[in-house]
């Protein structure tokens, strides 16, 4: 196989290969040849499988594609170009085999390495050396010289300063000299340094942080120019930080007025030894997307990024240097994170600080197209959309102005996706979208297969999000097992700003209209029937996800001002649209792992602590809405009449690992309530705070804060307008009553305070599990667009250290399983249930834990579900207890694959039995069916198949 055949189809994969080399054994630097990966791994497959079985052709197709992940992995690793010594290349091979699932050819390729290296180990201790090894130069601005290797190592051992015992410079030197020749440049001894370092990270994850520490050097001499120890860096930071303000406006990035702040002051306050908080992935995500460039020369540290976010948060205020400081003091503490709009953007000429924008789409052409060019427009700086298109006519609807028919939604929905896609977010993320479209839609149908990778791909939508806006109606049916009934809009346009019982009763005269044939089209299907259809295609594509109309109005504080006619892009913002309002919202999130104290009876929530980050947060939130950069105007103008905020939390896995809990207890399910009615408290405290410094938003009269009405006493209205089926924990152990009463003095001065969104890229950066999701994996490597990250959970291995299991087995049997414990027998019980993965919770608990999330939040949260041996009856029973629940929305249905569960399995049916044909059996070959159940072979992997590599969904970034 040529270089240029390894990577077909499409693929960039492979150009410029000219820039990489390989570094042999004997030192010698020779060009990279991805041809001699494909030679190796076959002779591993012809050692299994023998000549006949490894000529065949699915052998050879699974030999290129192994190659072609391993090029892309090195490539990753090393996006600029750069050396690989030969081992890394092997140590690729050996982990892409072991991925693939390929294990007895992987420990065939094992053997085949050790064996290798007995030889050469025996073969250099029979030759004595004949002369002595010459000594290394490098090439240093221009010069070439020796390599000073004590300077090299006193700066490995400064960055593993105060990590502890097991935490050594030694194997970071040993394997940087490894990947070095003479002449190399001093600027990849550096990074030779830190690959060095990150390769120790599964060893123990404390090398993260010395891997961090490396990756702060590169980045201080690129920025100021030389060598810099941590101990100078405090001086550095209060000479440097002035300049970097002036460099930025000089360049056109920041907004001239951070000059008028006092500059000596601000830097003063910054605490360089912040930068020590960061681990690997944290640091080289900010280095690679947030930090300024001037001609992709980073010209910002660390510490200066954060005082520059908080300084453009601070414009408005009248003492912009104590809140400067103050916000500064949150962000760099890693207390609470603004998202990623508001740190791209803060402080820059183009302030575009928000998060999140909902829009409604009017049946006509020039509105649609008006449409679809907002989405541009807010794409282009950085904001994540949640578009409802339910208004639209559906096909073969009549149209007046020219006597013909309508083609329906389907169509302009693809030009939604294109947009998507060419119009990325300043080419630092992609475009995201998100269309929903209500249940009673008449293309409702076809909507649900827009992601399908089957049918005419001109009616498909492979780059776009979809969700389900579902009235209570249709659940009721469902529940009831009735029918349903499919309308176009432009039969009944009031449906679409109808909800509770003035929707059903306009509903039910529609169809009663139909049955007497006064509505055409319409189409009449049982409720089941469509259900199953939903669950399938969820199932099979991951969308449209399920999302409840009813629920996120009936208990909307602003029902008053307008209706909720979609979510956004990650399901958590609930907020009114119009033809005259584009909903936006602004998001951050606290860090709930640093909102816990020591008590008696072990980690507790600290309520002062929260409330005193909360009371700032919410502050620098509302701020957003004045300093933002608005670029359509009815995001303006609905922004400054409502003042929407979306306060989150992040890290609430991580506050279970101290506190001893474990994600699938009822104690989970408590302590989801308290630090969620904690949150929303001390969030609405604080808006009320600000009503009385600022005044009250603009709509707030006749809003439910006005009638004195909560988002926990909201429950109530839900269950009545359902009539029932509201099954929700009314329990509270706050002070409400002070609250309400506060509001009614004071008001309210922002519309909706709070919503969990994703933290997809946020929680990277202060290195902790994102938002109220579980342990993805806790050994996994996670992929965004700054590559793939080993990431290790610190939590377990340090509970391993005191057991005396963590070991070099111990690391590769967390790899082999995917980062799970439960197939490893010498792990105590107690250890696996506190560290139990995202598939070996139940999904009934993270229903549970987010019901009781819901009832103190006004918006809503991003919910993915994650769910092993995934059938139509747990798909049902699952949804419809959210439903219950009076869950607002849900995002991703994240399943396994039946690959997956083989190797997670130890007992048949402790996930899900599979043969050892690695089919599944029999009990399990088809998704069970019942009356509300479709049938759905499980032998396929869903869409939505979540493998070794992580979850991250660089799309959902748009959100955080």
């Amino acid at each position: 196989m040529k270089p240029s055949e390894t990577d077909h189809a499409g693929s960039a994969t492979l150009q410029a290969l000219d820039h990489y080399q390989i570094i042999r054994r004997n030192g010698a630097v020779v060009p990279f040849e991805p041809n001699k990966i494909a030679v190796a791994m076959m002779k591993a497959f012809l050692a299994v499988h023998g000549t006949q079985g490894a000529a065949s052709a699915s052998v050879r197709e699974v030999v290129e594609e192994l190659t072609r992940n391993v090029v892309r992995a090195l490539m990753r690793s090393r996006p600029g170009g750069g050396t690989f010594h030969i081992e890394d290349v092997q140590d690729q091979v050996e982990l892409g085999l072991m991925r693939s699932s390929n294990h007895e050819v992987a420990r065939a390729y094992v053997l085949y390495r050790e064996r290798r290296a007995q030889e050469r180990t025996q073969q250099t201790q029979a030759v004595a050396p004949v002369v002595q090894e010459p000594s290394l130069h490098v090439i240093d601005q221009g010069q070439r010289v020796a390599l000073d290797l004590n300077k090299l190592k006193a700066l490995m051992i400064n960055a593993c300063d105060g990590l502890g015992k097991d935490v050594s410079a030694e194997p970071i030197m040993v394997e940087t000299m490894r990947n070095l020749y003479d002449g190399v440049p001093m600027e990849e001894v550096y990074k030779a340094s830190i690959l060095a370092s990150r390769t120790l990270i599964e060893k123990d994850p404390d090398y993260t942080y010395v891997t961090a520490r490396l990756l702060m050097h590169t980045i201080a001499k690129e920025i100021l120019g030389k060598d810099v120890t941590q101990e100078q860096m405090a001086e550095e930071y209060i000479n440097y930080f002035p300049q970097f303000i002036k460099k930025g406006i000089d360049n056109d990035l920041l907004d001239a007025k951070l000059a008028q702040f006092d500059l000596k002051k601000l830097a003063q306050a910054l605490k360089p030894e912040r930068d020590l908080q960061f681990d690997y992935l944290g640091l080289q995500t900010l280095y690679d997307r947030y930090f300024l460039h001037v001609r992709k020369q980073r010209i910002e540290m660390p510490q200066a990024f954060f005082m520059r976010v908080a300084m453009g948060l601070s414009l408005g205020e009248a003492d912009r240097e104590a809140r400067a400081i103050e916000f500064y003091e949150v962000l760099s503490s890693f207390d609470f994170m603004s998202s990623t709009p508001t740190l791209f953007n803060s402080g820059t000429l183009r302030p575009q600080l928000s998060s999140c924008y909902l829009t409604t789409v009017p049946d006509d052409l020039d509105g649609i197209y008006e449409s679809i060019k907002e989405n541009a427009l807010l794409s282009k700086f950085a904001g994540g959309l949640g578009n409802d298109w339910t208004r639209v006519r559906a096909m073969g609807s009549h149209i007046k102005g020219t006597n013909g028919e309508s083609q329906g939604v389907v169509p302009f929905l693809k030009v939604v996706n294109d947009t998507a896609v060419a119009v990325n977010q300043g080419g630092k993320r992609k475009g995201a979208v998100c269309t929903y479209l209500e249940t009673w839609h008449l293309d409702i149908e076809e909507f649900l297969e827009l992601r399908k990778n089957t049918g005419d791909d001109r009616r498909r939508t492979h780059d776009m999000n979809t969700a389900n806006w579902i009235p209570d109606l249709f659940m009721r049916r469902v529940m009831e097992k009735g029918d349903w009934t499919l309308f176009s809009p432009s039969d009944c346009p009031d449906l679409h700003d109808k909800f509770g019982a003035d929707f059903e009763k306009a509903y039910t005269a529609y169809e009663a209209k139909a049955e007497r044939g006064d509505i055409k089209p319409s189409k009449k299907v049982p409720a089941n029937d469509l259900w199953r259809k939903m669950l399938s295609m969820l199932f099979e594509t991951g969308h449209p996800w399920i999302t409840f109309k009813d629920a996120c109005n009936v208990r909307s504080p602003q029902q008053h001002a307008g209706v909720v006619h979609s979510s956004n892009l990650c399901t958590e913002i609930t907020l009114n649209t119009s033809d005259t309002e584009t909903a936006v919202c602004n998001l951050g999130s606290v860090n709930l792992s640093r909102h816990l104290k020591d008590s008696a009876n072990g980690k507790v929530l600290d309520h002062d602590k929260l409330k005193k980050t909360i009371s700032t947060a919410m502050r620098m939130l509302d701020n957003v809405i004045d300093i933002n950069y608005y670029a359509v105007k009815k995001a303006r103008d609905s922004n400054i009449r409502h003042r929407p905020v979306g306060l989150g939390l992040m890290a609430f896995q991580d506050a279970l690992y101290e506190m001893r809990i474990s994600y699938a207890s009822q104690a989970a399910v408590e302590f989801a309530d308290q630090s969620m009615e904690a949150i929303c408290y001390y969030a609405y405290w604080a808006s009320t705070d600000l009503a009385k410094e600022r005044g009250q938003y603009s709509s707030y009269q006749g809003s439910l804060w006005d009638q004195g009405i909560l988002p926990l006493d909201t429950i109530d209205l839900l269950a009545r307008e359902r009539g029932g089926y509201v099954e929700v924990d009314r329990s509270s152990t706050l002070n409400w009553d002070a609250l309400r009463q506060k509001i009614k003095a004071d008001g309210m001065r922002n519309s909706n305070c709070v919503a969990i969104a994703p933290t997809a890229t946020i929680s990277n950066i202060i290195g902790v599990d994102a938002s109220i999701e579980p342990c993805f994996g806790n050994l996994s490597v996670k992929s965004n667009l700054s590559g793939e990250f080993t990431v290790i959970n610190s939590y377990l291995v340090r509970d391993l250290k005191r057991l005396d299991l963590w070991d070099d087995v111990m690391v590769m049997d967390l790899k082999h399983f995917d980062g799970s414990l439960r197939p490893i027998d010498r792990v105590p019980q107690d250890i696996k249930a506190l560290y139990a993965t995202a598939f070996e919770v139940e999904t009934t608990w993270l229903v549970e834990a987010a019901a009781r999330r819901q009832k103190w939040i006004d918006q809503a949260q991003s919910l993915n579900i994650y769910m092993a041996g995934a059938s139509g009856k747990k798909l049902d029973d699952t949804y419809k207890l959210a439903w219950l629940r009076g869950l607002k929305t849900t995002y991703y249905l994240r399943t396994s694959s039946a690959t997956q569960v083989e190797k997670s399995t130890v007992n048949a049916g402790s996930h899900n039995a599979v043969s050892s044909s690695g089919a599944p059996q029999a009990s399990m070959s088809a998704v069970e069916t019942t009356a509300a159940a479709s049938q759905v072979l499980m032998s396929a992997v869903p869409a939505t198949d979540v493998k070794f590599t992580a979850i991250d969904d660089p799309g959902c970034e748009a959100c955080q």
